[in-house]
């Protein structure tokens, strides 16, 4: 059995991405009126916060499955966020260079998400 370095779940690069993501969110969207705040900030923010959320979860499971199905619930969290994202921007509540800096922030994370499920199912394949 070859033993795994453990990694606090601060030191863990998706994590610490999704945390700089959700902090993005709920700076932009604080200074929204109320009606926008309310309607797509709101979402907005619940769904960003939600991708480290579910990461967290998952990382504190026992199960190297449940982790990876946790990292499928942040990655679904992460393309709401998305499409909260193009709302804003196409309401003109976000610049484009605000719209740009988030997006390509999420398409990072989302990369590096599917590079860790996939070395989850590597490295546990008994537990498919």
């Amino acid at each position: 059995m070859i033993m795994q370095e453990y990694i606090a779940l601060d030191d863990l690069e998706i994590y610490q991405l999704a945390m700089e993501i959700g902090d993005i969110l709920w700076d932009k969207v604080e200074g929204w009126k109320w009606f926008a705040q309310k309607t797509i900030g709101d979402q907005m923010v619940r769904s960003g916060d939600s991708i480290a959320a579910n990461i967290a979860e998952g990382y504190g499971r026992f199960f190297f499955k449940e982790r990876k199905q946790f990292c499928y619930y942040g990655r679904g969290s992460l393309l709401e966020t998305k499409t909260w994202i193009v709302k804003a921007y196409r309401r003109k509540l976000i610049t484009e260079q605000e719209y740009n800096l988030v997006i390509e922030k999420l398409q990072n994370l989302h990369y590096k998400i599917n590079i860790y499920i996939k070395k989850l199912k590597q490295e546990h394949p008994k537990e498919e």
